[in-house]
C-alpha cells in the first residue's frame, strides 16, 4: 500500500510471538505496559492459552515500510467473541440469521484485557510517515489474506488515535470507570477530597472488612510463594466456575508471569484465621496499575470492593503511580471515587450491506455512551470546589 509520500506499507501476519525474537519485539514494545511485552504474549502462547484450539490463533502483524521492519501489531485470528470486552454478539448473530460467516475474524488487541494501550507498536519514526488511509487499507488487505470477514482493533490509546483516525472508518466507543492519583501521599489523602457521606461509607466499609477479622498480605513477584500463588488460582478458577464457564488462563500462565515480569506482578492475599479466603492479582506499568483477577471462595461483607478496589488504591498510592484501571464495568466504581473515561475501537467489515448498519449501530450507541458518561460525572463523589 503507498502513501501520498510514495512509502510502501505491509503488514506481514506471523504466526507466533516465539517467531519474533524478545529483544525486536520489545524494542517497539518497551517495557512500560505490562501487557504489551513479549513475555507476556509468549507465556499466552506456550501455556496454551491463546491457541487455535482456544479459538485464539496468533496472527501478529510485522510492519514493514519499504521492506524494513518497523514495528508489530499484537493480533489473533479470532473464532469467537469471548475475551474481548468490546462486545459484538449481535454482529455475529446478524451475520448468521442471514447465512454468512462471521469467523473468523482478525482481533488486535491483548486478549482478556480490557485496558487502553498502544496497538500500533510502531518506532517514532515510522509513526510520522504512516498516513491513515493506508494503514486502513493495510489491515483491510491483511484480513482478507488471513481469511477473515472483519478486522476489530481494541482499546487503543492517545498515541493511536492519529493513525486510526479515517472518516471512513467504524469506530465505538465505551465508558469504564479509573482511579486517579490526584497528588496523593495516603488513602486518607484521597478520602478527604470526598463528600462526608462518601467518606463515611468507604471508611465503614473498610471497618466490616476488619470486624470480620480478615487481613491483608501483598507480595510482588520477586517474593509470591507458591502457596499464594495456588491459592490465588483457586480463587480465580472459582469465579468463572461460579458462571459456569472455564476460566481463560491456567496455572502455568501465572507461574510464567511470576517467572518472567515479576517486577510488575502483584498479588494482595486476604486472610482469616491463618487461611487465606481471596485474592487479587495486579500489574504495575510505569505509570498506571492493573487490577485484573480476584476470586474467594466464601462471601464476606464488603470484600470484593476491599481486595480489589481499596488495595488496589493503597498499591498505586504506594507505588507513586498516577493511575488505577480496574477492568470493566462499573457504577459501583463511581461511588468509590473511580472517574468515567472514554475508551475506543475501531472496526472493519467486509460486506458492504453490513456495514452500513454496523456505521448506524455504532453512531447510535454513542450518543448512548456520551450521556452516560456525561450523568456519571455529575454523580462523582468528591467534594465541590469553590470556583
Amino acid at each position: 500500500m503507498t502513501g501520498p509520500s510514495h512509502t510502501r506499507l505491509q503488514l506481514i501476519p506471523i504466526g507466533s510471538a516465539c517467531d519474533i525474537p524478545p529483544e525486536q519485539w520489545d524494542r517497539f514494545a518497551s517495557r512500560d505496559n505490562p501487557f504489551l511485552r513479549h513475555a507476556f504474549f509468549h507465556a499466552l502462547e506456550t501455556t496454551g492459552c491463546t491457541t487455535r484450539a482456544t479459538g485464539w490463533e496468533p496472527a501478529h502483524l510485522s510492519v514493514e515500510l519499504d521492506g524494513e521492519a518497523v514495528g508489530l501489531v499484537p493480533a489473533f485470528r479470532k473464532y469467537h467473541s469471548m475475551g474481548e470486552y468490546v462486545f459484538d454478539w449481535a454482529w455475529a448473530d446478524a451475520w448468521q440469521r442471514y447465512g454468512l460467516p462471521y469467523y473468523p475474524k482478525l482481533l488486535m488487541a491483548v486478549p482478556f484485557t480490557p485496558s487502553t494501550g498502544r496497538r500500533l507498536l510502531l518506532s517514532p519514526e515510522a509513526r510520522g510517515r504512516i498516513q491513515p488511509a493506508a494503514l486502513h487499507d493495510a489491515l483491510n488487505d491483511v484480513a482478507q489474506e488471513l481469511g477473515c470477514h472483519s478486522w476489530h482493533l481494541l482499546f487503543p490509546n492517545a498515541e493511536d488515535q492519529p493513525l486510526l483516525g479515517r472518516d471512513t472508518g467504524l469506530r465505538r466507543i465505551g465508558c469504564q470507570f479509573h482511579w486517579f492519583n490526584h497528588g496523593y501521599d495516603t488513602f486518607e489523602d484521597f478520602l478527604a477530597t470526598l463528600t462526608s457521606r462518601k467518606r463515611k461509607s468507604i471508611r465503614k466499609e473498610r471497618r466490616r472488612i476488619a470486624e470480620q477479622g480478615i487481613t491483608f498480605q501483598r507480595f510482588s513477584g520477586h517474593d509470591l510463594p507458591d502457596d499464594a500463588l495456588e491459592a490465588f488460582y483457586l480463587f480465580y478458577s472459582a469465579t468463572y466456575l461460579k458462571r459456569g464457564q472455564r476460566p481463560y488462563l491456567n496455572q502455568a500462565f501465572f507461574q510464567a508471569l511470576r517467572a518472567n515480569q515479576p517486577e510488575q506482578l502483584h498479588v494482595v492475599m486476604a486472610v482469616r484465621d491463618d487461611r487465606y479466603v481471596a485474592a487479587a492479582l495486579f500489574l504495575a506499568g510505569d505509570t498506571t496499575l492493573y487490577g485484573r483477577y480476584w476470586g474467594c471462595l466464601e462471601e464476606y461483607d464488603q470484600l470484593h470492593f476491599e481486595t480489589c478496589y481499596y488495595q488496589g488504591i493503597d498499591l498505586a498510592i504506594d507505588k507513586g503511580l498516577t493511575g488505577f484501571d480496574a477492568g470493566a464495568q462499573g457504577e459501583h466504581k463511581l461511588v468509590r471515587g473511580f472517574e468515567p473515561v472514554i475508551t475506543r475501537s475501531w472496526h472493519w467489515v467486509a460486506h458492504e450491506g453490513f456495514r452500513e448498519a454496523v456505521e448506524r449501530f455504532t453512531e447510535e450507541e454513542a450518543e448512548d455512551v456520551l450521556a452516560y458518561r456525561d450523568a456519571a460525572l455529575e454523580a462523582l463523589p468528591f467534594r465541590k470546589t469553590e470556583p
